[in-house]
């Protein structure tokens, strides 16, 4: 079964950015779906941005639209989720998961990574 591990969490203040990365172990990952989602503390995972597995199609929480990125590169087995003009409350972990197709619904992803902790400072 594929693994996921996701890279590039870190501290930044409001306003900054950051680049995450899922990078899988094996090359058929390049047939799924891939999203982000989230989860602060005391709270549910929430879905953040989703892509097919060919890129072309993307989905983003409202949110989130115009300030993060979701890209991925199958030659790499990575997906990408850019985060710019960073808020407060963007702070959470952020895991990337794989599914047979792009959807918000949490359920259709069965192969998560461990997270990678996002803070941004006010």
């Amino acid at each position: 079964q594929v693994q996921l591990v996701e890279s590039g969490g870190g501290l930044v203040q409001a306003g900054g950015a950051l680049r995450l990365s899922c990078t899988a172990s094996e090359r058929t990952f390049s047939n799924y779906a891939v999203a982000w989602f989230r989860q602060a503390p005391g709270k549910e995972r929430l879905f953040v941005a989703g892509v097919n597995w060919s890129g072309r199609d993307t989905e983003y929480t409202n949110s989130v639209k115009g300030r993060f990125t979701i890209s991925r590169d199958n030659g790499k087995n990575s997906v990408y989720l850019q985060l710019n003009n960073l808020k407060p409350e963007d702070t959470a972990v952020y895991y990337c998961a794989t599914g047979s197709f792009r959807s918000r619904d949490i359920t259709v992803y069965n192969v998560w990574g461990q997270g990678t902790q996002v803070t941004v400072s006010s």
